[in-house]
Formats: C-alpha cells, sequence, structure tokens
C-alpha cells in the first residue's frame, strides 16, 4: 500500500525540502507576523495542497490552537485542517488548496493596499452588493457554527478572508487564535487588527466572549460594505447599518449576546418589508 505523500507521514526533517521532493512548491509565503511560513504544492497526481509551518515558537503555540479549534469546528466555509507533520520540536498543518485572494496581505507598506483599484480588498469593494452579501453570509455560517462548539473568534480581520472572484466563494482561512470562550485577556492585549477588534481586547482581565465575536462581525460587515477604508461610503442599508451600530457598541452588554442574535437581526435587515 502506497502512502499519501502528504497525509500518510508523521514527520519529516525539514518541510520544504520534502515537499519539493514529493511536488512541486508552486508558491511560498513567508514573512508572516504570525511566524509561519507557508507553501502552495502540487503532488504528482496533480493534487494541489497548502502546508504551514511554524518557524518560531509563537507560532508553534499558534498552530497547536488552530488544530484544536479545527478538531472542534467544520463547516464549508472554513478551509480545514486535515493532518499535521511533526518538524523537529514544531509542527505544519496540511490542508486542501482552495482558489482565490487573500483581501488582505500585510507587507512593507501593506496598509496603503487596500486603496489600490486593483487590491484584491479594492475590488471585492466594487462588487455589486448582492455579491458581497452572499459572501458575508457566508462568514457568518462558519462563525455560527464556530459559535455552537463555543470558540470565540480571535484575529479575524480582512486577510482571514479568501475569495475566489470566478467562483463567487469565500473560504475562511489562518484562524489559529480562535479559542473556547469565555476566557480572559492574559496580557495586555489580544492579536489582531485594530480596525476589527473590540475594546475589550485591548484590556489585561476582561473577558472575552460571543459578545466580542459580534463586534468583531459587525466591523467586517461595515468594512466589506463600505466602499473604501475611510468608512464614509457605506453600499448598504440603513436597516443594516442600524444592526451593525448595535453589534459594534463599546459596552458588550450592549451588544447582541450571541452571534446567533446577531444573525438573526442581520438576515431581517437583509429582508425587503411589505408595504
Amino acid at each position: 500500500m502506497v502512502l499519501h505523500p502528504l497525509l500518510g507521514v508523521d514527520e519529516v526533517p525539514a518541510v520544504e525540502p520534502y515537499l519539493g521532493r514529493v511536488g512541486e512548491v508552486f508558491k511560498v509565503f513567508r514573512g508572516a507576523d504570525s511566524g509561519a511560513v507557508a507553501y502552495g504544492v502540487r503532488l504528482l497526481d496533480g493534487a494541489r495542497w497548502y502546508v504551514k509551518e511554524a518557524a518560531t515558537e509563537g507560532a508553534r503555540r499558534s498552530l497547536e490552537r488552530g488544530w484544536a479549534f479545527h478538531r472542534a469546528v467544520r463547516h464549508p466555509a472554513i478551509v480545514p485542517q486535515v493532518h499535521r507533520i511533526a518538524v523537529r520540536r514544531s509542527w505544519a498543518v496540511v490542508m486542501p488548496w482552495r482558489d482565490g485572494e487573500v483581501l488582505y496581505h500585510p507587507t512593507p507598506g501593506g496598509p496603503q493596499d487596500r486603496n489600490d483599484p486593483d487590491s484584491p480588498m479594492a475590488r471585492f469593494r466594487a462588487l455589486p452588493t448582492a455579491r458581497v452579501l452572499r459572501a458575508f453570509d457566508r462568514i457568518l455560517a462558519g462563525h455560527l457554527a464556530a459559535e455552537a462548539v463555543g470558540q470565540v473568534a480571535v484575529d479575524f480581520y480582512d486577510g482571514a478572508l479568501l475569495y475566489d472572484f470566478t467562483g463567487d466563494l469565500v473560504h475562511l482561512v489562518d484562524l489559529d487564535e480562535y479559542r473556547p470562550g469565555p476566557f480572559l485577556v492574559d496580557g495586555d492585549r489580544l492579536p489582531g487588527s485594530r480596525r476589527f477588534m473590540a475594546p475589550e481586547e485591548f484590556v489585561h482581565g476582561a473577558v472575552i466572549d460571543t459578545r466580542t465575536t459580534v463586534f468583531t462581525l459587525g466591523r467586517a460587515a461595515r468594512l466589506l460594505l463600505d466602499a473604501g477604508d475611510e468608512e464614509r461610503a457605506w453600499r448598504g442599508t440603513s436597516r443594516q447599518l442600524a444592526v451593525i451600530e448595535r453589534a459594534t457598541r463599546p459596552d458588550p452588554g450592549d451588544r447582541f449576546d450571541h452571534v446567533h442574535h446577531f444573525a438573526a437581526a442581520w438576515r431581517a435587515a437583509n429582508t425587503p418589508q411589505n408595504g
């Protein structure tokens, strides 16, 4: 019996040389703030896979957390981690390859990237609102699945969104900081993009729970349905904006209590009113 070169191996001495032996490495992603290095690899049978390895101790802890998250949550919108491989004292995880472009990929000078007309985010924002709403509903569905098993969003931002412009499909990627909630902030702040983070994520000892996820999703809706980063070109409706306003209130007690309450209000706001 011939073992699968990725799913059938439990340990390798080094990832990149091994991938080069079993297939063609057609893409390498380096320089991420997370300390991870990722590869797109095409095996001899033509199948494409995404392999991410931890290059630092912090990345190793993140991959450990991500592995636990993916054991708990399954949803078509979430690209799964299907296998992991030991690499010296660290790990690499194996995922199926998905076509698409990450909406925001931070690089040197990256904050201006969203405003470049040719950038993935600018092109996404230029899509008909029906397509943006369809993508956001899939993002919402993935988070409903996470909430159903007690998982809370951490470090979710537009860099976690892989959008296939041809297939009109969004995928959730790099959810390695998601974790069971509620929990307390044990440092000065949680990892993440300030544009998406709730106020409590910056407070040592603050409670992080599903209301924090509601805030993050509200910010995602606000930013994805705007024509620019300045948030002065809202493309949605006043009813949708009212739902976002409640979802993103500074005090967690003033928000929707759960993601499913936010989802119900959001979907009601998307339903045409009679009369």
